[in-house]
């Protein structure tokens, strides 16, 4: 366990920030790509050093402007899906509120980041999807617009789209099947309540997740609604529209949901997946836990500790106070202290 404490504004974020680039080539903070290039300049580069099982690599993010540069062990490496997954993450930030307040877009991101640092697959299935997705929208605005234009072609376009969806909606099922087996136990851990699952929806409505049964459903949703999506001009239905929710007692906790309450699911939803890891990948993650500890009373602090020592995991928290720390929790920890950006070991 490491702790960065120090005053708002230091610079204890940036240090998270630079694991979370390091690991993903982007930043964790929700909305378009924050400007991570300092002022007046027009490149940054971020190295780490990561030794896992015994082997030692060398990374390097690089962005020059709009340009990023990727390498492992100085050699560079074209595709973000040959480069992710060398440093598994788990983060948790207050902004994450955001993750059950905002847009279905922000929860799909979550599970893409998560899933590209699972599984190799996933990422090049997600990229070929979108690809395949853009030229079927362009395709339908050409038949919208030309009557005689073959319909054959969107016909094999479909076909492919599905192929593509039918395994990303099988791994977005598994992953949350996954998290719901842990995230009650984490819930309960922390808050003594039970009652917490995330509720996986897609817009076809799917009950079996088996090749088949996705299959035929797309198929159907897709002819039976031709004439929407021409009109459109773009795919109404797939993947790219899926999202899920947080349910408390069978009640949606976007609505029903104290903001104390939706904090701790948030966490809970982040802890369930440290056992995800470590059965795909075979280690753990690093967690990174930004102002964690302003995030919750004194005694949920002390309970989420606990739970952290019990894991064994390497962590990395950033807070402006250690008042009312239950001292055991902390006695094995290195503690850092964080001032102008200066970074002085205690």
């Amino acid at each position: 366990m490491n702790i960065f404490v120090g005053d708002n504004a230091q610079g204890k974020t940036n240090i998270l920030e630079a694991i979370t680039i390091l690991a993903l080539t982007k930043s964790h903070r929700i909305g378009n790509n924050p400007n991570i290039i300092m002022f007046g300049r027009n490149k940054c580069k971020i190295n780490g050093v990561i030794k896992s099982d015994k082997i030692i690599s060398n990374l390097e993010v690089e962005i020059i402007d709009d340009l990023k540069k990727l390498r492992i062990n100085k050699t560079d490496i074209k595709k973000v899906s040959d480069y992710i997954s060398h440093l598994n993450i788990i983060v948790f930030t207050p902004d994450d509120l955001e993750i059950i307040k905002g847009s279905p877009n922000i929860r799909r991101n979550l599970l893409n980041i998560q899933l590209s640092q699972l599984d190799h697959d996933y990422i090049k299935y997600y990229n070929e999807y979108n690809k395949l997705l853009k030229t079927r929208n362009e395709y339908l605005k050409i038949l919208f617009n030309n009557s005689i234009a073959d319909n054959n072609y969107l016909d094999i376009i479909t076909d492919k789209l599905i192929e593509k969806a039918i395994f990303i909606y099988q791994k977005r099922k598994k992953y949350i099947d996954f998290i719901n087996m842990n995230i009650n136990e984490c819930f309960h851990a922390i808050s003594k309540e039970r009652g917490l699952y995330i509720k996986y929806n897609t817009n076809i409505n799917l009950e079996n997740f088996d090749y088949e049964s996705i299959r035929k459903k797309l198929k159907h949703f897709y002819k039976k609604n031709y004439m929407k999506e021409l009109n459109y001009g773009m795919t109404i239905y797939g993947p790219h529209r899926d999202d899920f929710n947080f349910e408390f007692n069978d009640k949606d906790l976007k609505i029903f949901g104290s903001q104390g309450q939706q904090k701790l699911a948030i966490l809970s939803f982040k802890l369930s997946e440290i056992p995800i890891f470590k059965e795909y990948c075979g280690t753990e993650p690093v967690l990174l836990l930004d102002d964690i500890f302003s995030e919750l009373d004194i005694k949920k602090r002390n309970k989420l500790l606990k739970i952290i020592n019990l894991d064994n995991l390497q962590c990395i928290i950033t807070t402006t106070d250690l008042k009312n720390i239950n001292k055991k929790y902390i006695e094995n920890a290195t503690i850092f202290n964080v001032k102008n950006g200066n970074i002085e070991r205690k």
